[in-house]
């Protein structure tokens, strides 16, 4: 850490001088311009302006498959605009693959394609996109993907089930866009402010993000558990239904708690939420006790299920303590 002297020039400008040692590594000369980014009681400085397009390029020769993909995703959600991928030859498959890459991508377009290169672009602009409108989406698709994996289950309904494993994919896709917009904002304040939200509460959302992501790979569990299942018992699902409504009511209230802009009342819901998840294990015994006498591969996949009600409370419970941390009092410097 370095330190500088504030002085007045002119009789009323403040001015401050920057280290030369950064100024050169960032390449600042005189007569450039830099950032200044206001965040609270702290004033940033970025070396060049948040509009400057941020290109990569890869190696793909030796990718397949979903090594392949994963590489798009992590260049994707690391923050790059335009990314170059080349090979000596691109084959048929590897064209696919990146083009089902870009599907489950928000704003990830191919722009160019040749023998030995695929060029993605991103097409959105920071200050068009919406951490609180995607985590608000998530929540909402996580939650009827969860109920409506119980009713697949229940029902013996084979339709709604595949449907819930489809839905996982809209999920996922709300869950790379929202990391890269919160990389994007650690690395460079410009997009914070593009976004309207500080960077607190972009780490807040984006924690939280996580969690329903996990709900939502549960569901599509459950969803996909309930294909091998015939005819549920009555007493089962009743109690697998009241283990679904906790669970629910837990994620439901810790969202609340998150989104509450009264810090009292988010706390509330955020302690309360916490409170509850402490329950769920009376009614994960309750499944528990009565699965335990059936034929043992039915009560294996049951108690799969049991197991994904009972983590998506407890992925609730952390949702409640990201809006706990983020309600209480800012301390001061």
């Amino acid at each position: 850490m370095e330190t500088r002297k504030v002085q007045v020039t002119g009789g009323s400008t403040f001015t401050v001088s920057i280290p030369k040692g950064w100024a050169t590594e960032n390449g600042i000369e005189a007569g450039d311009r830099i950032e200044f980014h206001p965040e609270g009681d702290s004033l940033l400085l970025s070396p060049r302006s948040a509009q400057d397009t941020v290109e990569g390029t890869v190696d793909i020769t030796d990718l397949e498959g979903t090594e392949l993909m994963r590489t798009v995703f992590t260049l994707y959600v690391s923050g790059f605009d335009i990314i170059n991928l080349e090979a000596t030859r691109v084959t048929p498959d590897q064209r696919r693959t990146v083009r089902d890459a870009t599907q489950g991508l928000v704003g990830l377009e191919v722009i160019e394609e040749t023998a030995d290169r695929v060029v993605l672009q991103d097409l959105l602009d920071s200050s068009e996109l919406s951490i609180h409108n995607a985590i608000t989406r998530m929540r909402l698709v996580s939650a009827t993907m969860l109920q409506d994996a119980v009713t697949a289950l229940i029902e013996n309904d084979d339709s709604l089930a595949t449907d819930v494993i489809e839905r996982d994919d809209d999920v996922d896709r709300l869950w790379f866009m929202i990391s890269r917009v919160f990389r994007s904002a650690l690395r460079n304040p410009s997009t914070a402010a593009d976004i309207g939200m500080p960077r607190e509460t972009c780490f807040d959302y984006h924690s939280s993000a996580r969690q329903l992501e996990r709900i939502a790979d549960h569901a599509a569990k459950i969803g996909q558990l309930s294909l091998n299942l015939d005819e549920v018992p009555e007493d089962v699902a009743e109690a697998l239904e009241d283990l679904h409504e906790e669970a629910a009511n837990i994620v439901e209230m810790a969202m609340d708690a998150l989104l509450e802009e009264d810090g009292e009342e988010a706390t509330r819901l955020g302690n309360e939420a916490r409170e509850r998840v402490r329950g769920v294990d009376e009614h994960t015994r309750a499944v528990d006790d009565l699965i335990r006498e059936m034929d043992a591969q039915r009560a294996q996949y049951l108690s799969l299920v049991v197991d994904s009600l009972s983590r998506s409370a407890d992925y609730g419970g952390n949702i409640a303590e990201t809006a706990l941390q983020k309600a209480a009092p800012r301390p001061e410097k």
